[in-house]
């Protein structure tokens, strides 16, 4: 097949960056090795749209993240993405923390954030009463906010297919020719490719890409982070995101509330060498809980229901790397994000395709291009009254499929056929939470599977879970 770009990577950069160049009349096509988009960063992370308070001052991240923070909430607005703008605070534990503090302070102003400032220990607590007693203030940094990053990412994917952009799921890119100082063709399991522009949005693997064109002068690593999530129904909950202290290679753990009314607590911020690590170790697990304690004393950890690994791409050396090739035309390479990936992804899609354009690529603006996109509708979040009113409207609503998150069959069905849609367990999920509750699945997989092969025409042994062979049935593989 041709195509005038191919975005290599459906993480939350790649979507940004597919509903980015939607608005233009060219032939854009996004593919990725994993069954769904949202990367393996982008799913897998804690959600925040933060601001550029603790960012290396000067640097393109910084840049990247300050004007992309400032837009995110329009664009989840139009895209119907669920947010709370809840605030965060890094509670002082410690007097050696005061001096860290005033210097992240002094770092923030030179950013141009001027409202993340040091309040006292009452004023904290009064804003947050969970809190350790004992701390001597806190860090507060009200234009912190929370998202779901599985409908982000979804929902951006879903707006430049709308759009005319084409996904390729199960597509993982295997080599590319190049001579002459050009690719003339893109290798991948679902065909070989031509484009004009091959950009690489690869996250994670985006050394892997890289070396395919010879434009590899770093090192991507996994950062592993371990995450707890809160049930509901947990007594114990914070009303702003709380973190440690920040440092220069992380901002420690963290206690954040969420758009779904759990909580997640974590990560750690280990470096590991296998990209495919995702396990969780007695040894991260410890060392959330015990901080995440001595910030917040009431947590109840034996109200987690399940825990998990997310995998952020470290490059060394350190820092957002977004290049345009002069020795390979056309190629253009993104890495070094890290866990901003989330916030600055539209950003890093608006600088990417000016770069396009200083580099010739004719954008001419599409008559009709479509701005927004409605999401399903939350029978869970709904009155009473709401509900009666939709299960009027659509019979299927009125069928619960996940007892723990109250799914019905027909989010599920949305889930399924709208653009990019859910075709395996994990994309269900993370679209409309079925399987995410207390039982973790254990009740509705069975239907879930069933929805799954009769909406997709296949055997019920054909059903995945996630990528791969990861099937739900024997198939004697």
């Amino acid at each position: 097949m041709k195509t005038d770009v191919l975005i290599i990577g459906a993480g939350a950069v790649g979507c940004a960056l597919a509903r980015e160049l939607s608005k233009y009349n060219i032939k854009v096509t996004v593919c990725d090795k994993n069954d769904d988009v949202g990367g393996d960063a982008s799913k897998s992370n804690s959600g925040l749209f933060s601001t550029s308070a603790t960012m290396p001052v000067g640097t393109l991240e910084c840049k990247l993240r300050t004007i992309a923070h400032s837009m995110m909430m329009n664009i989840c607005k139009d895209l119907d993405v669920p947010v709370i703008e809840c605030g965060s605070i890094a509670p002082i534990l410690y007097p050696e923390q005061l001096e860290t503090a005033k210097a992240l302070t002094e770092r923030a102003f030179l950013n141009g954030v001027y409202d993340y400032e040091i309040l006292p220990a009452q004023d904290i607590l009064e804003m947050e009463p969970t809190l350790n007693p004992d701390i001597l203030g806190g860090i507060y940094s009200p234009r912190d906010k929370q998202a779901n990053q599985f409908i982000l990412v979804s929902a951006m994917a879903e707006n430049a297919a709308e759009n005319g952009v084409e996904f390729i799921l199960d597509c993982k890119v295997t080599g590319m020719d190049v001579s002459n100082g050009k690719i003339h063709m893109v290798h991948t399991t679902k065909g070989d490719i031509e484009a004009t522009w091959i950009i690489n949005a690869a996250g994670l693997h985006c050394d892997d890409i890289a070396k395919m064109v010879d434009e590899c002068d770093f090192t991507v690593h996994p950062r592993k982070g371990e995450f707890y999530v809160f049930s509901h129904d947990t007594p114990v909950k914070v009303s702003h995101i709380i973190s440690s202290v920040p440092s220069p290679k992380t901002r420690g753990v963290l206690v954040i509330p969420t758009v779904d009314n759990n909580m997640l607590v974590g990560p750690t911020a280990d470096d590991v060498e296998d990209k495919s690590d995702r396990k969780t170790t007695a040894e991260g697990l410890a060392s959330i809980k015990a901080q995440a304690l001595n910030m917040v004393p009431g947590l109840r950890f034996e109200d987690t229901i399940t825990q998990f690994v997310g995998a952020r791409p470290a490059r060394e050396p350190e820092g957002y790397d977004i290049r345009f090739s002069e020795k390979v035309k056309g190629y253009v390479g993104i890495s070094g994000v890290r866990s901003t990936g989330l916030t600055a992804s539209v950003g890093i899609a608006g600088y990417v395709v000016h770069g396009l354009k200083e580099a010739g690529l004719e954008l001419e603006r599409k008559v009709g291009w479509k701005r927004t996109r409605k999401g399903i509708v939350r029978f869970a979040d709904k009155t009473v009254e709401e509900k009666d009113a939709l299960i009027k409207l659509d019979p299927l609503y009125g069928k619960i499929i996940c007892r723990c998150e109250q799914v019905t069959e027909s989010e599920i069905l949305q889930a399924i056929h709208r653009p990019v849609g859910a075709k395996t367990l994990d994309a269900v999920k993370r679209r409309v939470r079925a399987g995410m509750g207390r039982c973790q699945s254990g009740f509705c997989s069975p239907h879930v599977i069933e929805i799954l092969a009769r909406e997709l025409g296949i055997p019920e042994e054909d059903v995945r879970k996630r990528s791969e062979n990861a099937y739900m049935l024997d198939k004697g593989i």
